[in-house]
């Protein structure tokens, strides 16, 4: 079940969203810019997000396990807990995240991000030549949808109640 973020349950998301970023960050970012990553700190991100407009969602299996952000045609911050990778999840939130989006969706990868890139460009997604650098050795690439109609997505639910 997919569920929108709630103020009960945003801890619960930035836990998620904080362990799974950690992970796929260690191999190419200092110790120290990994550990500032921390679940209280993705909370204060997303609750500027969410004052901003963006919509924030949750995937529950038996437990949560991955979240996603979308506003307007963006789809940002899909990540999934590193022992629940390669079960489908990213693509089931990933799916979802297209039917929220208002236009074409589109979103940013790392330019190091080769899963990443590989992931979306399976799903019909293709690099549009823009480019946004982080720094000298990084930088964000754009994608956007290319194939044919993004599905179509149940509504989220909104009765999940986290215990952290």
């Amino acid at each position: 079940m997919i569920l929108s973020v709630t103020e009960v349950t945003l801890m619960t998301a930035a836990t998620i969203h904080a362990e799974a970023w950690q992970a796929s960050h260690r191999s190419f970012c200092s110790e120290a810019f990994v550990k500032a990553h921390t679940p209280l700190r993705q909370k204060t991100l997303f609750q500027e997000e969410l004052r901003g407009g963006m919509a924030l969602y949750m995937l529950i299996k038996d437990s949560p396990v991955g979240v996603v952000s979308v506003k307007e045609d963006l789809i940002e911050n899909l990540y999934i807990l590193p022992a629940e990778q390669n079960k489908g999840y990213g693509t089931e939130l990933l799916q979802f995240a297209m039917a929220q989006c208002r236009g074409t969706p589109r979103l940013w990868i790392l330019d190091n991000n080769h899963r990443a890139l590989a992931f979306y460009r399976r799903h019909g997604f293709r690099l549009t030549g823009k480019r946004s650098p982080l720094s000298e050795q990084l930088s964000e690439l754009e994608m956007v949808f290319a194939g044919s109609e993004p599905p179509v997505c149940p509504a989220p639910a909104y009765h999940y109640r986290s215990s952290t």
